[in-house]
């Protein structure tokens, strides 16, 4: 596989992940753990499937036990995280703050082997934050109660670019891992729900449909291509494909009368977007 194609391939899941946050309010009011097992569940299915169909689990010999922890951690935390957060607050605006891993896979992995951080990166720091801070201090949809959402949605930021960046170390480790991390996120997430949570399966045919989407899509699909992204293809240039994200989803949610548009929301997507892209920018020309 050409390092082009696995860039490509890696972008799919950029797409996949513009759903995310419309998926998610349709599968209100099951609880964010009970959510995360259900769909991990499907996405470890689809693994299993795969590597099945590829003959893959000779893959898997060797594998060493701290890759496991690493990505089951690392889905775990981020999706926790993320169904928490749009369940405290509004999706609109903590889906954006929660997209400020973009900007930050590209500022991380200028401290990968052979990079540097430049002023742009800085730059671009400095906007994608101030479109935070906006979405934080005020407008539309905010409220005090909301702050823990956000809050949330900034841990999932600094979750998801890390895992990603950090995976870049573990390159030698094969994408059929993935389905492994899935499968044990659905069993810790599962085991936590009922030690934590009420339960509240998904309701009538929106609530499943939502919840099947997610973990075909989003999260399931979605881990698989990224893997391989972040592993063969150019991560910086995935970083770069990926601040249309916030774009994608905050649209996504306007058309489906989720989120009212107004000034505060588009200017602080532009500024996430604006940062991530000037910030890779740098990358790219320095």
């Amino acid at each position: 596989m050409t390092r082009s194609t696995a860039t490509a391939i890696g972008f799919v899941a950029v797409l996949l992940w513009a759903l995310l946050a419309l998926l998610t309010v349709g599968s209100a009011p099951t609880p964010p753990l009970l959510l995360n097992a259900i769909c991990f569940a499907i996405g470890g299915a689809i693994g299993v499937i795969w590597t099945f169909a590829t003959g893959g689990w000779g893959k898997l010999r060797g594998i060493g036990w701290r890759v496991y922890v690493f990505g089951t951690l690392g889905l775990f935390g981020y999706h926790a995280l993320y169904f928490s957060a749009l369940r405290l607050a509004p999706p609109a605006e903590a889906g954006l703050i929660a997209y400020l891993w973009p900007l930050l896979i590209v500022l991380f992995s200028g401290l990968l082997p052979g990079e540097r951080l430049r002023a742009g990166h800085f730059f671009g720091a400095v906007m994608g934050f101030a479109g935070a801070a906006l979405i934080i201090g005020g407008g539309a949809g905010f409220s005090g109660g909301a702050l823990p959402g956000y809050l949330l949605a900034l841990g999932c930021a600094l979750t998801w670019s890390g895992y990603s960046v950090l995976s870049r170390r573990l390159g030698h480790a094969p994408t059929e891992t993935v389905a492994v991390f899935c499968l044990a996120t659905a069993v810790l997430s599962a085991g936590l729900h009922m030690t934590m949570e009420e339960t509240v399966w998904p309701k009538e045919t929106l609530g499943w449909a939502s919840a099947l989407g997610l973990g075909l899509g989003p999260v399931g699909l979605a881990f698989y291509v990224w893997d391989i992204g972040v592993k063969r293809g150019d991560i910086q240039l995935l970083g770069v494909a990926s601040y249309a994200a916030p774009l994608l989803s905050t649209l996504i949610l306007v058309l489906a009368g989720i989120a009212a548009p107004s000034w505060v929301l588009a200017v602080s997507a532009l500024l996430i977007t604006g940062g991530a892209a000037l910030a890779a920018r740098a990358s790219m020309t320095g």
